[in-house]
C-alpha cells in the first residue's frame, strides 16, 4: 500500500488527503440529520487529540524540516523560519478579526439569517485554508525527500486535520437547524466550510514543487498558522469541558502519538 503511494505524484496525494479532510467535515455536518445535540465530551476529545496531533506535526513536519531546508539552501534558517511562523498566525489574525467585525455589523439586522450564516461558514472557511495549505506543503515537500516514513507522518498530519474538522462541520450544521433551517439545507452550508481545503491544498503542493527556495518559509507559515488554530481554538474549546483535565490527556495522546511516527519513522 504504502509503496504504491510513493508512486503517487504529490500533487495527486495533496488531492486526496485534502478531500479526505472535506470528507471528515461532511460526516461532521451530517449529524445533523441524526441528532439535535451532539455529546460534548466526544467532540472535545476529538478536538484536544487533534491539538496534540498538529502541535507535534507543526514542529517535526513542518518547522524542522523548514530549517533544515532553508540551512541547506544557504539561507538564514532562524530569520526565515521566524518570519514564516510569525507571518502564519498574523495572517490568520487578521481574517479572524475582519470575519468578526463583519459579522458584529450584520448582528444589527437579525433578520438576515442567512448572511449570518454565510458569515459563519466564511469565519471558519478562513481557517480552512491554512490547514489545507499544510497538508499541501507537507505533501508536496515529498518530491525532495521521498520515503516511507515522510509519507506516513504526512499521512497522519491529514488524518489529525480530518479529526478536527468533525466538529467544524458540525458546529456550522447544527445551529443552523436550531435557527429554523431545514436539515439538507444546514447540512449543505456545513460541509461548504471545508471544501476551502482541497482548493488550497492543490496550491500549496504545487508552489513548493515549482519553486524549492520558497519552501522554507511555506513550511514555517503554515506551522505558524496551525499553532494559532490550536491556541486560539481547539485548546481553549476543549479546556471549556468540566472534565478539562482528561481533554488535556487527549493532547498528550495525541502528541504522542504524532511524535513517535514522525521521531520513529521520518
Amino acid at each position: 500500500m504504502i509503496d504504491n503511494l510513493m508512486r503517487v505524484n504529490p500533487v495527486i496525494l495533496s488531492l486526496f488527503a485534502t478531500l479526505f479532510t472535506w470528507f471528515v467535515t461532511l460526516l461532521g455536518a451530517s449529524l445533523v440529520f441524526f441528532f439535535k445535540k451532539v455529546n460534548r465530551n466526544i467532540m472535545d476529545a476529538m478536538l484536544g487529540f487533534a491539538a496534540g496531533v498538529m502541535i507535534a506535526a507543526s514542529f517535526w513536519s513542518l518547522l524542522s524540516p523548514g530549517i533544515s531546508l532553508a540551512e541547506e539552501l544557504g539561507m538564514n534558517a532562524w530569520v526565515i523560519s521566524s518570519i514564516g511562523f510569525l507571518c502564519g498566525g498574523i495572517i490568520l489574525y487578521i481574517g479572524d478579526k475582519i470575519c468578526k467585525f463583519i459579522l458584529k455589523k450584520l448582528k444589527k439586522d437579525n433578520k438576515d439569517s442567512f448572511r449570518r450564516s454565510i458569515l459563519l461558514v466564511s469565519s471558519i472557511s478562513l481557517h480552512n485554508i491554512p490547514e489545507g495549505l499544510s497538508v499541501g506543503v507537507a505533501f508536496g515537500s515529498l518530491l525532495y525527500s521521498m520515503n516511507e516514513g515522510t509519507l506516513l507522518t504526512a499521512l497522519v498530519f491529514a488524518l489529525g486535520i480530518g479529526l478536527q474538522n468533525f466538529p467544524e462541520g458540525s458546529a456550522v450544521s447544527l445551529p443552523l437547524r436550531r435557527e429554523g433551517y431545514s436539515r439538507k439545507t444546514s447540512f449543505f452550508i456545513g460541509q461548504l466550510s471545508g471544501i476551502v481545503e482541497p482548493i488550497s491544498g492543490v496550491i500549496g503542493a504545487l508552489l513548493v514543487m515549482k519553486i524549492r527556495s520558497i519552501l522554507p518559509f511555506l513550511l514555517c507559515f503554515a506551522a505558524g498558522a496551525m499553532i494559532y488554530v490550536v491556541v486560539e481554538e481547539l485548546i481553549p474549546e476543549s479546556q471549556s469541558n468540566k472534565c478539562k483535565d482528561l481533554m488535556a490527556f487527549f493532547t498528550l495522546i495525541g502528541f504522542s502519538i504524532m511524535m513517535v511516527l514522525d521521531v520513529a519513522l521520518g
